[in-house]
């Protein structure tokens, strides 16, 4: 009987052993804000992490502007992407970003895209003629008063001498994908997105590429905020910054900066 009971007890301990990494796995996801344009990379960086035995980071995406007002707010989070510099400079005025954390790893290009079975391509320099290309249609872009690839739409178009007689015809989406999605469907003509987004979908083309002159640069960066105490965040964070993390970046279209 004694023996018995010893198998009996050896196999709960062996199933208590086998169920306990599982828990712990999911206990220790760190959960990751990031901008919108970094849906398809992040998610195969996450999938790539998980791969390793690690918990497989939550992550929520949306524009930049709307993730940073949550940290702010108050909103529980283990690491934030920005996709431009200053909704990060935000939260780290507002004693959200822990110290040494933030790095600019990644960067990305502005193109103009249309429906992929559109035709012909813009020159895209100096009062180009996007409002007349336009017509009676409208330009998607993301929102250009808060979300970054708005804003930098709207200083590369400024920059252009084009903004003015532009400026009425845009049809604002609340991030980088809902500008893209418009497009996607075909209820506008064109759009400004990043090169990585046109590039994530088969149903637009890139029709011009504006000169980095015309805008502030597009950079990415990430940090560790604050209020996080899960262990596994900045592990996640050390892995993104590396080389196998930027290799999978890389292999999504963007410029990686070596921490």
């Amino acid at each position: 009987m004694r023996g018995i009971w010893t198998r009996v007890l050896a196999g709960l301990a062996m199933a208590l052993t086998a169920l306990t990494p599982a828990v712990a796995r999911d206990a220790k996801a760190p959960l990751v804000l990031a901008a919108a344009s970094l849906q398809e990379s992040l998610t195969a960086a996450a999938d790539a992490w998980a791969a390793k035995g690690h918990a497989r980071p939550t992550i929520s995406f949306a524009a930049s502007s709307a993730l940073a007002r949550q940290i702010d707010a108050g909103a529980p989070a283990d690491i934030f992407i920005s996709a431009d510099e200053p909704w990060m400079d935000d939260v780290q005025k507002n004693g959200h970003v822990a110290p040494g954390t933030r790095v600019s790893f990644l960067a990305n290009r502005l193109v103009l895209i249309a429906p992929v079975a559109a035709k012909g391509s813009i020159a895209i320099r100096k009062g180009f003629s996007l409002a007349q290309a336009l017509g009676d249609g409208r330009l998607a872009m993301a929102d250009p008063d808060s979300v970054p690839a708005g804003k930098y739409g709207k200083a590369a178009l400024t920059a252009l001498g084009v903004w003015p007689q532009v400026e009425p015809k845009v049809a604002r989406g609340d991030s980088v994908r809902a500008a893209l999605a418009f497009v996607e469907r075909g209820e506008t003509p064109y759009g400004i997105v990043y090169e990585t987004d046109a590039k994530a979908s088969k149903a637009v083309r890139i029709a011009g590429i504006f000169p980095e002159d015309t805008h502030p640069p597009v950079t990415y960066p990430i940090a560790r905020l604050t209020g996080s105490t899960n262990p596994e965040a900045e592990g996640f964070r050390r892995f993104l910054l590396s080389g196998a993390g930027r290799a999978i970046f890389q292999h999504y279209g963007f410029l990686t900066h070596r921490p």
